[in-house]
């Protein structure tokens, strides 16, 4: 792997090389490797997680300070998720230098956005860990910069629904079709679950009414759904 290279497409140059080389260790290489002291990404991946939460948080409170708690939740997930974390390591093409096992090589595993999204994490804490919270800080603003501005400004872009339509619609030429599959519960206190269909795949949501299900539905369409 090119270190150099790599750093110079994070905009970040690491004072101790291992933390990248770790972050860049996806599980399935490690497991065929005869070196037994070799790591894989996971735990930085789960630290990389909480950094990356934190820092996206205080920008939406930073550049929006009127918005209340539940649309800066909402902007935050829409932010924080698997398909905007791999667009943007496909951005900086960051599936070039994963280690991966012979397995995840054979079925394309550089382009798959769970790998390229866990990846991007471990990446992140490797920066806190190598220069400190203001080094992630700055990485995440630099890597963010494109979305931020525009997320306060365009409801689709925390309106699950919304968002979902235009990834599919683009990605597929589909539309999603939203269906209520149960309802229970007193009048007072309902729960409705809806099923959205795109195209061949499925996935359930549930909500307090049937708007909150159906968001609900299309955040884990968006969350789950394989999408080139």
């Amino acid at each position: 792997m090119e270190i150099s290279e790599l750093e110079e497409k994070l905009l970040y140059k690491f004072k101790n090389k291992f933390f990248l080389d770790e972050a860049c260790r996806h599980s399935s290489y490690v497991n065929e490797q005869i070196a037994t002291d070799l790591r894989d990404n996971e735990r930085l991946e789960f630290l990389g997680d909480a950094v990356l939460s934190l820092v996206v948080g205080h920008l939406l409170m930073q550049n929006y300070p009127d918005l209340p708690e539940g649309d800066l939740s909402r902007m935050r997930a829409s932010l924080v998720n698997e398909y905007q974390l791999a667009k943007i390591a496909k951005m900086i093409d960051l599936g070039s230098y994963v280690k991966l096992g012979k397995g995840e090589i054979q079925t394309d595993g550089r382009k798959k956005k769970s790998i390229l999204a866990d990846t991007f994490e471990a990446v992140i804490a490797a920066v806190y860990l190598d220069g400190g919270f203001d080094a992630a800080f700055k990485f995440i603003k630099n890597h963010f910069s494109t979305l931020l501005p525009s997320i306060g400004t365009s409801a689709s872009n925390y309106d699950y629904k919304s968002q979902l339509q235009e990834i599919v619609q683009v990605s597929q030429r589909v539309t999603p079709f939203y269906k209520v599959i149960q309802e229970s519960g007193p009048d007072h206190d309902k729960t409705f679950i809806v099923q959205i269909n795109v195209g061949e795949f499925s996935i359930k949501g549930v909500g307090k009414s049937k708007k909150m299900a159906e968001q609900d539905a299309a955040r884990r369409a968006i969350e789950t759904l394989e999408l080139e």
